[in-house]
């Protein structure tokens, strides 16, 4: 990405296009993808519920970080039936506002349901975001509003919607998670989400593990980004991470064909406050590529206690973080990633001398610009079973976004047997010719290890346009033999 001046409201699509060719997707509580650009830039959505779609004074439009017309965040990470959500929320002119809860899931193809709305609220205009260091923070903010989760709500993926009586919107992605067991575990990607989040997208103090910007409102690249990023703001522009579009396709699918699942963020694996031992196999949705040293060894104590292991997507664990304390106190509401400013201890994964495919089986090999197919190998295997798939057939745009693949110089993990289940040629930014390969083995455990090696796999099961009935049935495959249903 250049130094380029930029419309400010593109700037987080446009830094990371290359890295997620699918975007969000369309947003999982729309029907269809009926998203337009207005005249003034803005994002305007259909919504399914067709009360909130048509709003107060002629419609809603998306609020930006500019003039932060409503835009808010939680002060916890997960919380469980019975607990308390803190929303702390800024309105951009003062106005009245409300909050409406949707939970993600397949509900009739809409994609998510309403579950409550709630009291008209008075906003208020916060403070300006503290900055220190490339550090943009909003700890400061007075609490909105609480919700107090009721006992009987359904544990999984939510997003709070706010909107202001003159029609600006903006959301809140949240996990309800409880500690009961379930055959899966689905771990929502926080701590990436965070690392990608420009928040404010004004062209003047918004930063990320990626970028920043300069004086003239030039959006700079790695070596002038934050160090250290907080979850104490909203995400950048609508206020839903760049990635998360990825974790919802996989809810919606999942929950259509009933798959018992609970649900966790990345910052709960590393507090220890899930049980992973009690499920039969863990699931990574979505683009995971920030991990801290607990929560690789959480996850590698589950596999060798007998856990599978399932990664839908590519380039995962590939820099290692750390966790601190809010000023105030609050553990894990600080990501810290050096990367590769300064003395000190690596910060990828590879160069710890712990490579990621001693986990995966594969890692991450790089970019891929243009969708190629992805070539099936072992189409025995019983993963293909069902599938039609043959020896050598090609599912179209399946290797997109970034590729992993075997690397024979690095260490594998421990296995009883190991299998790529396909080797996919696609072209690279200079024109090289590169291989995407997707992996799946057995620990000694008994678990299964399985890792996608592609960011296209997890939209390949829901995403409008990007379906795959093969992808689907494969899927299912691993997931029937996990959870001892095939």
């Amino acid at each position: 990405m250049g130094a380029e001046q930029i419309r400010r409201w593109e700037s987080g699509a446009l830094a990371h296009a290359v890295s997620d060719p699918f975007g969000q997707g369309p947003l999982p509580w729309l029907r269809g993808s009926e998203n337009y650009f207005d005249d003034t830039g803005q994002v305007v959505p259909w919504y399914a519920d067709l009360a909130l779609a048509r709003g107060t004074g002629g419609g809603t439009r998306t609020a930006d970080d500019v003039h932060r017309q409503i835009k808010g965040f939680i002060s916890t990470g997960a919380a469980a039936p019975g607990e308390a959500i803190d929303f702390h929320i800024t309105v951009d002119p003062p106005q009245q506002f409300s909050v409406d809860i949707y939970r993600i899931g397949h509900y009739g193809g809409d994609g998510a349901a309403k579950i409550t709305t709630s009291p008209r609220l008075s906003g208020i205009v916060q403070p300006p975001p503290l900055t220190a260091d490339r550090t943009v923070s909003c700890h400061h903010w007075w609490q909105s509003w609480r919700l107090q989760i009721p006992t009987y709500w359904s544990i999984g993926a939510y997003v709070a919607v706010l909107t202001t009586v003159d029609g600006y919107r903006s959301h809140i992605p949240f996990t309800v998670r409880d500690d009961h067991p379930a055959d899966l575990l689905l771990v929502l990607p926080d701590i990436t989400w965070q690392a990608y989040n420009l928040y404010p997208e004004d062209g003047r103090t918004g930063a990320s593990l990626y970028h920043a910007w300069d004086e003239q409102g030039r959006l700079l690249g790695e070596e002038d980004a934050a160090v250290t990023v907080s979850f104490d703001r909203p995400y950048a522009g609508a206020g839903l991470p760049l990635h998360v579009g990825h974790a919802y396709d996989f809810i919606r699918w999942a929950e259509r064909y009933g798959y018992d699942i609970a649900y966790a963020d990345t910052r709960d694996l590393h507090a220890g406050r899930i049980d992973v031992g009690r499920y039969r196999g863990l699931v990574f949705p979505g683009h995971d590529e920030y991990w801290s040293v607990p929560m690789r060894r959480t996850v590698e104590a589950a596999r060798d206690g007998g856990t599978s292991l399932v990664f839908l997507s590519a380039n995962t664990m590939y820099w290692q973080v750390s966790l601190s304390p809010s000023p105030s106190g609050v553990p894990d509401r600080l990501l810290t990633c050096r990367k590769r400013r300064g003395p000190g201890k690596p910060a990828l994964w590879r160069e710890v001398d712990r490579a990621e495919q001693q986990l995966l089986g594969i890692q991450y090999a790089g970019r891929v610009p243009d969708p190629h197919p992805l070539v099936v190998r072992n189409a025995e295997h019983w993963l293909w079973d069902a599938t039609g798939a043959d020896e050598g057939d090609e599912i179209d745009g399946l290797v997109a976004g970034e590729a992993d693949r075997y690397f024979p110089r690095t260490t594998l993990p421990q296995h009883e047997n190991r299998i790529l289940l396909a080797h996919s040629p696609y072209q690279d930014s200079e024109g090289t010719t590169r291989h995407q390969e997707t992996s799946l083995y057995r620990a000694p455990s008994g678990a299964l290890v399985f890792a996608s090696g592609t960011f296209a796999w997890s939209p390949a099961l829901d995403r409008p346009g990007h379906v795959d009935p093969r992808i689907q049935r494969a899927t299912a495959n691993l997931l029937d033999r996990i959870c001892k249903h095939a």
